[in-house]
């Protein structure tokens, strides 16, 4: 009985008055929600969009960008270039400079190659004890190799590289030419900045990097460089040349003949 009593005293019509009103308002915000962000919204410039499509979407870090969305931004806003990336075909590269409206410039792809086949077979200055990584070992006297220049075989490049394309073999780090992607890990975490990239086309490459004598190379290096230039002497199209007592091959010119490494006396120049 005090439950109808209860209901009979309700007035319904201020009780319908105050849903409305709450149904207005809640209506109200809603509206303005939605217009604040639409009025907020960052909108996607569609060039960025269209150049984050092409690129290869790697998300290495290798062109120096949180990733391949910030790289596209940086490169709509003209504050990098192109050829910064390694992982993206050259097809879309130049699709790339179209959007841009750049020359293309270099598009050839490229990979990571280790210049230097020492490892075991270079000579030890002390022995090393301690954490066996490579930018460990290279903040004790630059490392126990005897050669400035030596692979340390400690392997960081092969941590960095995530698609597993470098070892560690007989104490020198070894990279697969299948498995790269340029993404420039293993060149950023060197010590000794003995990765370098050289188009994937390329045939050969100097697995050394010592710009000191033959003589002084002997005392180190089982297989090092001795600046013979024998390779350069014999390469039918003038592709190699000396330089700081390290032969260059102009890979315009190096047609893969070979021929630098069969006459390689230390087989320093290896094949790919």
């Amino acid at each position: 009985m005090n439950s109808l009593n209860l209901l009979a005293s309700v007035d319904f019509t201020t009780v319908g008055i105050v849903l409305a009103v709450v149904a207005v308002i809640a209506i109200v915000f809603a509206i303005l929600i939605v217009t604040v962000s639409k009025l907020c919204a960052v909108k996607e410039d569609e060039k960025v969009k269209e150049i984050t499509s092409l690129l290869s979407g790697a998300n290495c870090g290798g062109c120096g960008f949180k990733g391949c969305a910030d790289f596209a931004q940086a490169l709509a806003n003209g504050k990098t270039d192109i050829s910064e990336c390694s992982a993206t075909s050259p097809e879309n590269k130049r699709e790339i400079a179209k959007i841009l409206g750049i020359d293309a410039g270099d598009t050839e792809e490229k990979i990571a190659v280790i210049c230097c086949c020492g490892g075991d077979g270079a000579t030890d200055k002390f022995n090393y004890v301690g954490n066996l990584s490579c930018s460990a070992q290279v903040s004790t006297m630059g490392g126990k190799k005897a050669c400035s220049f030596a692979c340390l075989g400690g392997g960081d490049c092969a941590i960095a590289c995530e698609e597993k394309g470098i070892s560690i073999m007989d104490g020198v780090a070894c990279g697969d030419k299948k498995s790269c992607v340029s993404c420039k890990r293993c060149i950023k975490v060197c010590p000794k900045g003995i990765i370098h990239l050289i188009p994937k086309k390329a045939k050969v490459y100097v697995a050394c990097s010592s710009n000191e004598k033959g003589k002084d190379v002997l005392s180190v290096c089982k297989t090092g460089c001795i600046a013979c230039g024998i390779c350069a002497k014999n390469c039918p199209e003038n592709a190699i040349t000396m330089e700081n007592n390290l032969p260059v091959i102009d890979y315009k010119k190096c047609v893969g003949c070979m021929l630098c490494a069969e006459k390689c006396p230390r087989k320093t120049i290896k094949t790919l």
